[in-house]
Order: structure tokens, then sequence, then C-alpha cells
């Protein structure tokens, strides 16, 4: 595993050499691996047993909500004594995912007429105009949802949206986060299907602090959803798209090894050297949310995939500088991805 490129000593303001682990960081270090543990899969929780899996509802994964008269989506500005979700929401099959706000309002009125819909795309309602942390749309049996950026702002979208489509019932349905990234050692415009979601060590896992405890999840994602991704992307002319693993990290910055931010503590040959390790782990991309919707949706038994669109190859820099014409053209490539495997699920190609 590849944990760092410094050295093992350096000099602190004081111009004493002190090494880079302290004994009080090394038992901290010991204390959390103590702790960590690997996250237990409920399969019998509350009123949620193998009947919702045999049925394709979506099930939650917390026993207290069963005891709750409401339910508060305080982020979405939606509850289960406020609004009817079922009648909202019960016909969705397919939730899209994004960072953009203004991205996922397009995403939805972009396939709103690619389902053909009745009514004028431009019509479409923000659902979350009460709130100014997420937007979302709905179009048809398509929910697209805006998540922020970063672990933090996606994970707490996932959770409400989790339980929004539990408590509409919803079935069968699958989720697809569309984004972009920086590519490892692919050109830019390529889009990369996530094989498995891996974090900053190159490890399939997803760590999340909880009462001082360290909860490992696994971020497998669906092998047969990827595959059948990767099939719809060669049927499409002049879009280049390959399988690979994401990395996720919780920067935009030093935490992806660039050389471009405020603070920068290593070296072009280091960060180079990191690409290197990360290309041979299977990385092609690199992002910050794949982790823990992978996390989730699986905990969840939800069937979810990872589609992003590379704006550069990393190798060769940090900075993106491709012309916005064509940066819009990039990042338009997942939704005609998604696009075109919504319509093959729904019958509505020729």
């Amino acid at each position: 595993m590849f944990h760092s490129l410094q050295p093992k000593n350096k000099t602190n303001v004081l111009g004493r050499e002190t090494k880079s682990v302290s004994q009080n960081s090394m038992k901290t270090s010991l204390f959390r691996k103590e702790l960590k543990i690997m996250a237990p899969i409920l399969l019998n929780v509350g009123n949620e047993s193998t009947d919702c899996l045999e049925h394709g509802l979506v099930h939650v994964k917390n026993p207290h909500l069963d005891f709750m008269e409401e339910d508060i989506l305080y982020h979405f500005n939606l509850g289960t004594k406020t609004h009817n979700l079922p009648a909202m929401f019960g016909d969705i099959k397919f939730v899209c995912v994004g960072g953009s706000a203004n991205r996922m309002k397009a995403f939805a009125q972009f396939i709103f007429k690619e389902l053909e819909l009745k009514g004028d795309c431009n019509d479409i309602d923000d659902i979350c105009a009460g709130t100014d942390r997420y937007s979302m749309y709905k179009a048809g049996p398509v929910l697209s949802i805006s998540h922020g950026m970063g672990v933090p702002s996606i994970s707490i979208m996932m959770h409400e949206l989790i339980k929004l489509l539990h408590h509409a019932r919803c079935r069968d349905v699958t989720l697809i986060r569309i984004g972009t990234s920086g590519g490892v050692g692919l050109e830019p415009g390529t889009v990369v299907i996530t094989d498995t979601a891996v974090d900053s060590f190159f490890q399939p896992q997803f760590e999340q602090v909880v009462l001082g405890k360290v909860i490992v999840r696994s971020t497998q994602l669906d092998e047969n959803l990827a595959q059948e991704l990767l099939q719809c992307g060669k049927e499409i002319p002049n879009l280049p798209t390959v399988l690979g693993n994401t990395m996720c990290t919780h920067d935009f910055y030093e935490g992806q090894g660039r050389l471009d931010g405020a603070l920068c503590s290593f070296s072009t040959e280091d960060k180079l050297e990191y690409l290197r390790k990360a290309h041979e782990a299977g990385v092609r991309n690199i992002e910050m949310e794949s982790t823990v919707f992978a996390a989730m949706c699986r905990v969840c038994g939800l069937k979810a995939a990872v589609i992003c669109v590379t704006l550069l190859d990393r190798f060769k820099g940090d900075q993106i500088s491709t012309p916005h014409e064509l940066l819009l053209e990039y990042q338009q490539r997942p939704q005609y991805l998604v696009s075109h495997f919504i319509k093959k699920h729904l019958g509505l190609h020729n």
C-alpha cells in the first residue's frame, strides 16, 4: 500500500529536525486501527426484511425510523406528513445525481426531451426550491438531483434520497452518478465507467467515523450494470468509453496531487510517482464523491454506477485549459450515455 512520498524526517519552524510521525500520532494511529471495524450489513432491520429485496423495494438500514411519527427530509424541504411522497415519486425508476445544480437541471430538460414527454421541458420545477442546498427535478420516471462537491455534501444528500425512495415505496431503482473528473493516462473527453471506487490508498473501501469508531464499508459497484453501460458507450459514435477504477479523494488540490494549490508539500516527481502507482492499481480517473456513493448504495441494496468524463490527463498537468465550448460538450457525454441506457430499458429505441 502506498502511504506517503514525504521524507521520513522534516524540519520544524524552530529549525530542529523532527520525525514526520510523532509518538503521540503513532499512538493515535494504533488506537485508530484498533477501533476500525468492518460495518455490519444488517439484513433484518425493523420492518425491512428479505421481502423488500424480493419485491425490489428500496430499503433503509435504520431501525429508529420505524418509531418516528414523521420523517423530515430537511435538506430537500420534503416530509412524510407534509408531502404525499408515494404519489410524487412512486414511479421513479432511475435517479441521476451530479455535483452542479445547473448541470442537473440541464440533464432533466435533456432527458425530458429524449423521453418525448408531454409538455415543455422548460417548465420543469425545482422540487427543492424551498431550500438552497440541493436541486431536484423530475422527468417522468427519472429523478435528477444535484449533490454539491465532495463526500460530506453527497453523503447528506444520499441519506435523504434513500429515505425518500423508501418512503415513496419505489421499486427496482437504478442510481447513477454523472460528473466530471481528472483522467489518469486518458485523453480529455474520455468517459470512465467505474469498475470499483477506491480511496486514496487505492483500496475498495469507504471509512466513516461513527461515535469515535472508524467504520469501513465496501465500495464495490454492480458489475453487470457497469458492463451494460460500457456496451451502451460502444453503441454511441464518437463517445470514447472505458471501464476503470475511480479514485475518490477528500480534496481537489493536495489530496489529488495538484501542484497549483495555495499549499503544496511535495515535488513534481512525488506527484508523478503517486499517479503512476494509481495507474498501476487500475485507477483511470479521480473525483471526490464515488466511494460514499458506492458504499451507501451497496449497504441499501441499490443498483448503482458512476460515469464521469475526464477533463484533462493529470500526468500532463493540473489546470483545466480546455476551451469552454469543448468543456460543455465533454460534460454532456455522460448524459448521452445515460440517456441511451434509460431509453433502452424503457423500450424507446427504434
